[in-house]
């Protein structure tokens, strides 16, 4: 009598299996093709019309948002003012990007050897 080849939970039949060095999504995500974050950034990112005052300005949609949710909390709306707190707390709980520190031995180096890149680097540019 033959063998049967394991086929079961976890081992489908070795007809269905994926060929090694072929991958299981060939065409993949496209080039190009945004997460989540991406795509809300540059659609928080773009610029449309507010009428403020009597006058028509130019601001970012994510600029206009925060403006109409503070007006909206600013008349007494409960939910605004926890949306707006809850966002001030979050962006103040954020750390800064500091800038890097640069240790004692390290600020030698680049002030012996800095006007030299910088140098060389000018005349890099003008070479091209």
């Amino acid at each position: 009598m033959t063998k049967q080849p394991d086929v079961g939970y976890g081992k489908p039949p070795e007809s269905s299996r994926f060929k090694p060095g072929r991958s299981g999504n060939p065409k993949g995500r496209p080039k190009g093709a945004g997460n989540l974050a991406t795509d809300l950034a540059a659609e928080l990112g773009e610029e449309i019309t507010v009428r403020e005052g009597g006058r028509e300005r130019r601001v970012s949609k994510q600029r206009a948002l925060i403006k109409s949710l503070m007006a909206k909390a600013l008349k007494g709306d409960v939910r605004a003012s926890a949306a707006v707190l809850a966002l001030y707390a979050r962006v103040i709980s954020e750390p800064e990007d500091e800038s890097p520190t640069i240790a004692e031995d390290e600020l030698i180096i680049l002030r012996r050897f800095g006007p030299g890149l910088v140098k060389a680097l000018r005349n890099t540019e003008r070479a091209t």
